[in-house]
């Protein structure tokens, strides 16, 4: 058993964290390109925590330049044990308005134009996806939220899609057949790395507004995401300032923490050595055992 060290990746409208001491903005170098900012480091409430803005600070990045594989490779260089996604959404369903914060435990990605493995020619390896965030930390966000002041509603489906643009009105009644719950732009391939990066993930989802399908709302607009977004933020650093207080003082042992057991494919013979160098943080532990 050891310490926890939290990893907080802010979405929209999220850039810092209030209240670090010995606050820091660390470079942390990648060889899967540039993160999207440098990280901010302290301690909150005794607990390590380490703080990337998802956009960069001042929010230059559009969704789909997001480097993922660099952030979480830089959160994992960072030494961070867990991870927790604080990001905006839209809702697909009437029981979740704006100023709800969902607590997501499933996925489908629709994503096309992004790098989704930190795997492949020379390593490859294979993650099971099936329970796609850590229980136990959902469970302390979602406890960690409420005691924020959030409508907090646990459990629910978010559909990734790759955007900038928003929803047309038929994708919008699509993905509502389908049983999603959210739709936003950034939570894939974020879940799927931080899962072969062994990092246990949390996806805390701000509804901002209801998409395009509610016919008693007009046309989703940046300018009513930012109006919520104002309103939520305060809660969201609250949100952190709460979970941070509420970690156990020891961080048991997680399944995720072992994933890749099993999962490496490419035997070690086989293995190109670049790969290998390049995953040294991401699966570092993993390699350096027998392969599956």
């Amino acid at each position: 058993m050891a310490a926890w060290k939290l990893g907080v990746i802010g979405g929209s409208g999220v850039y810092d964290i209030d209240g670090l001491k010995r606050a820091r903005w660390v470079k942390i170098d990648s060889p899967f390109g540039a993160p999207s900012d440098e990280v901010l480091t302290g301690s909150l409430s005794g607990l390590d925590l380490v703080f990337l803005p998802r956009h960069g600070r001042g929010h230059p990045l559009p969704p789909t330049a997001v480097n993922a594989r660099a952030n979480i490779d830089a959160l994992k260089r960072g030494g961070c044990t867990d991870v927790v996604s604080i990001s905006a959404v839209g809702s697909l369903r009437e029981s979740l308005a704006p100023g709800d914060f969902v607590i997501v435990d499933q996925y489908i990605d629709r994503t096309f134009a992004r790098e989704k493995s930190f795997f492949g020619a020379g390593l490859a390896a294979h993650v099971s996806m099936a329970h796609p965030v850590c229980p136990r930390l959902s469970g302390l966000a979602a406890a960690a939220a409420r005691a924020a002041g959030a409508r907090v509603v646990e459990g629910g489906c978010y559909l990734a899609m790759e955007g900038p643009q928003f929803s047309t009105r038929a994708e919008s009644a699509l993905y509502r057949s389908w049983g999603c719950d959210v739709i936003g732009m950034t939570n894939m391939p974020e879940a799927k790395l931080a899962r072969e990066a062994e990092l246990p993930y949390a996806s805390v989802a701000m509804v901002t507004d209801y998409d395009c399908w509610h016919e008693d709302f007009a046309h989703v607009e940046v300018t009513q995401i930012l109006a919520v977004l104002a309103a939520n933020a305060e809660t969201a650093r609250a949100l952190v300032g709460h979970l941070a207080a509420a970690l156990p003082a020891v961080r048991a042992p997680s399944p995720i923490d072992t994933c890749l057991d099993g999962a490496l494919i490419t035997a070690p013979a086989a293995r190109d050595g670049a790969m290998v160098a390049k995953l040294s943080a991401v699966a570092g532990r993993a390699l350096k055992g027998p392969a599956a």
